[in-house]
């Protein structure tokens, strides 16, 4: 047995290659200039495409669902109950284009995994004509989606942070575990914009507002796109706008929601990224689905923005143009639509892009061109990935000189680990950043010596399970929960364990009190005893994870109103009547409606699925061990039933005098309290008037006022009292964090551009109009500190893709306030 390996050791560089150790028994295929590394990547696929056939071509352009061997065989196709099965003996002489989810699909020792997948590879590389391995991918929601990862925090929690450069940091160490063991492409991050919290997937987002998703999303691609792996921004677009926010639904916005709200996010990334695939959404747009889109898929991502890389599909979505849209009689016509519209890579496995393509070209029906445009941008980015190189070999860098690397798939077991402590100390720090305190009458923090409640009562069905921190796609969710005999593979700490090591001096007495969404409250009676018995209720409420209805959060398991699940509010109120001091935590996927609880209950703590390091984390911040940082990427809602609704809306989507509906949340967008105090002040705009081309520059004084250091975040809200079309009543256009020691002050000098004011106009083009604007200086959406009345001035100004997308901010630390 060899000693534990732990990742690959530094990290890799962007367009790093495989490696190129020597495997016994590889074929040689070295011949050709497409196997020049001297040569540009789009001269050797040009060579390539020149002399392979139709089918080698085709080849390339589909996946096949796989899954690594536990044994350290080759991979063995995947049957899933869409599909056909799939004959790798008739396809692999032909090539293949990608491997689906190889270590993803069950669960598999890693080393043993990528033992498989070099096994496999050696054979898909030896068995066609030029030598061409496969492109391995997996999923990277909250982590690498295998068995024995780190399961970090849900992408919902990555927005909580408001800290990009922290989720940069985390998305690198995940694509160096990929990137380890032999993948090539994670399908993440998504960028779709909640716009209907009842929507299952909003755990899978980054929040409700375009900006925000943009700056974290943009940061997770360049971590992960450091590290080697190729980044996939999804869902391409506007999946999260479907109607009643069920799962696949139709999309029914109109073309300036679609500009002005849904595009930034990938717009922003493309742009400043380096990202190198996109995929198209499962949902229609008005009639139209993103797979069948020329328009969005080619128009506006290759033609305007500029984009040069994959657009994949998401699983399945090519079929679902014949299945579900009825846009397509028939598979081949499908293929040619997605083909047609710029869709280069069927995922998860062949299906419309085999036979029935190779058919509708045969008949005429569509070009071969279009297979030669996709098949060069799969090509290019392998030259890119060096799996063209002469010198390519399928050995992944764990296994590099490592004993047993040669076959013994036991002298491997275990010596691989993608749960460091290293990355588990980077999950608890993205964890602690994330929490965000909602509401404190003082009782926080808890002393965590002697001084601490001498009882702690702590219920609910989240007290005491495992898997409350993990989202859907965290590994023992998505896949694991299918093998009930495997072990979980990292270590989760209950809340209860947590609680327990963090207040040592208490006594803590647990009780479900009812399950996540269960019926029955024949268990309210021992939860409410064990309150009344106590100086303190920490009641744990919230979410369990599934997919297609298995979860109350989760792809497929979408809500009908935003009331906590089953009986947790009725739970949540019995526990309010014992006069006993209740803390709400919540360890759940959306945000939720919390009844009496917003005003009578001590605290509330909010997190967002926060991964392994999840409930030490919260417990931190009961304590005080560690101060709230957190801000709501999304708006905690009053009512359950406000829904749709974000802090977006204009001003008729507000609370009115001629609705029964009051949308107006609980607590806004942005909301985060910590436990020091800040003063804002000495507002000064040194250029109020600007140009439709210009800008504006103001600056402020933030001071922790209070007796210890806390994190402020500064938010900077546009509201366009006058504008040509009606629009949101404000929107954020910038922020930063500050963290501040006691009497600490800092000075924030912010540059304004005017391209921030821009939005589509009538015309459907971005316009920049004069006129009166207000820069809102805030804590949250509902709470601003500071405004700066702006004007702009000069005529509209049409502006494009390369217009401006952020404001500078500069900030000085002071001793003393100037």
């Amino acid at each position: 047995m060899t000693a534990n390996i732990d990742n690959a050791g530094a990290p890799i560089a962007a367009g790093t290659t495989d490696s190129v150790a020597p495997v016994s028994g590889a074929t040689d295929h070295r011949t050709g200039p497409w196997h020049d590394p001297a040569l540009t990547p789009e001269a050797r696929a040009d060579a390539l495409i020149a002399a392979m056939t139709l089918q080698e071509k085709i080849s390339q352009l589909v996946g096949v669902w796989v899954g690594a061997s536990d044994e350290g065989g080759e991979v063995a196709p995947f049957q899933h109950d869409m599909e056909e099965a799939v004959a790798l003996d008739d396809l692999l002489p032909h090539g293949l284009g990608q491997l689906t989810r190889p270590f993803g699909t069950a669960p598999v020792d890693p080393a043993v995994g990528a033992l498989s997948l070099s096994r496999t590879q050696e054979r898909i590389a030896g068995a066609n004509r030029f030598g061409i391995p496969a492109l391995a991918h997996e999923e990277c929601l909250a982590g690498f989606a295998t068995w024995g990862a780190t399961a970090y925090p849900v992408p919902l929690s990555w927005g909580a942070t408001f800290h990009p450069e922290l989720v940069r940091e985390m998305a690198a160490a995940i694509g160096r575990d990929m990137r380890s063991v032999g993948v090539h492409q994670g399908l993440a991050p998504v960028l779709d914009v909640v716009r209907d919290a009842r929507w299952g997937r909003v755990e899978e987002t980054i929040g409700e507002d375009p900006y925000l998703v943009g700056t974290v999303a943009t940061a997770y691609v360049r971590g992960l796109e450091s590290a080697g792996v190729v980044a996939t921004l999804k869902h391409f677009a506007g999946y999260s706008a479907s109607r009643a926010g069920r799962n696949l639904a139709p999309v029914g916005m109109g073309a300036r929601e679609r500009a002005d709200i849904i595009l930034p996010p990938f717009e922003m990334a493309v742009r400043e990224s380096g990202v190198r695939s996109v995929m198209h959404a499962y949902t229609d747009t008005d009639g139209i689905p993103s797979a069948a889109d020329g328009q969005l898929l080619t128009g506006l991502l290759r033609d305007t923005w500029g984009f040069e890389g994959t657009v994949v599909a998401d699983y399945f979505g090519i079929a679902f143009l014949k299945t579900l849209h009825g846009v397509a009689g028939t598979f081949g016509d499908a293929a040619g639509a997605a083909l047609g519209a710029g869709v280069d890579v069927e995922l998860p496995t062949v299906k419309t892009f085999g036979g029935p393509l190779a058919d509708a070209i045969a008949e005429g029906l569509v070009p071969e061109a279009l297979v030669d445009r996709a098949v060069r941008r799969v090509l290019v980015q392998k030259a890119q990935l060096g799996l063209l190189d002469a010198e390519w070999r399928p050995t992944p860098a764990v296994l590099t000189g490592v004993a047993g690397a040669g076959g013994d798939s036991e002298a491997l077991r275990g010596s691989v680990r993608l749960d460091t402590d290293e990355n588990r100390a980077l999950a608890r720090r993205v964890a602690e950043q994330a929490v965000v305190l909602l509401r404190n009458d003082g009782t926080l923090p808890l002393a965590a010596d002697a001084g601490a409640p001498a009882r702690i009562a702590l219920v609910g069905p989240n007290a005491d399970t495992p898997t409350a921190v993990l989202g859907c796609y965290a590994f023992p969710v998505h896949v694991g929960g299918q093998h009930p005999d495997t072990p979980l593979g990292i270590e989760l700490p209950t809340l209860r364990e947590a609680c327990a090591a963090e207040f040592r001096h208490s006594e803590i007495v647990t009780a479900p009190g009812a399950d996540i969404d269960g019926p029955d409250t024949g268990g309210f009676g021992e939860a409410v005893e064990l309150a009344r018995g106590a100086d303190l209720v920490i009641v744990a409420l919230g979410d369990r994870a599934g997919l297609f209805g298995r979860g109350t959060s989760g792809e497929g398991c979408d809500a009908e109103s935003l009331a906590l699940p089953g009986v947790q509010q009725r739970l949540l109120d019995a526990l309010l009547d014992t006069g006993t001091p209740v803390v709400v935590t919540l360890l759940a996927g959306r945000p939720y409606a919390l009844g009496r609880a917003v005003d009578e209950a001590a605290a509330i703590v909010q997190s967002f699925f926060p991964g392994e390091e999840g409930t030490t984390a919260i417990a931190s911040v009961l304590s005080g061990r560690t101060a709230p940082s957190g801000r709501l990427p999304v708006g905690v809602p009053r009512h359950p039933g406000s829904q749709p609704s974000t802090y977006l809306a204009a001003r008729l989507g507000h609370s009115s005098d001629v609705s029964s509906v009051d949308p107006t949340p609980a607590f806004g967008f942005g909301h985060g309290l910590t436990y020091t105090a800040f003063e804002w002040s000495d507002l000064v705009v040194e250029r109020g008037r600007a140009s439709t081309e210009g800008d504006f520059t103001l600056s402020c004084t933030v001071r922790n006022t209070g007796a210890r250091a806390g994190v402020e975040v500064v938010q900077v809200y546009l509201h366009d009292p006058v504008a040509s079309v009606v629009q949101p009543v404000q929107r954020l256009i910038g922020y930063v964090r500050l963290d501040l020691d006691p009497g600490r002050v800092a000075r924030v000098c912010m540059t304004v551009p005017a391209d921030l004011a821009s939005f589509t106009g009538r015309e459907g083009h971005r316009i920049v109009e004069p006129g009166d604007l207000e820069l809102r200086l805030s804590a949250s959406s509902t709470d601003t500190r500071l405004t700066a009345r702006v004007t702009l001035t000069g005529p509209v100004r049409t502006v494009d893709h390369t217009r401006r997308l952020h404001m500078d901010i500069a900030t000085q630390i002071l001793t003393d306030a100037p």
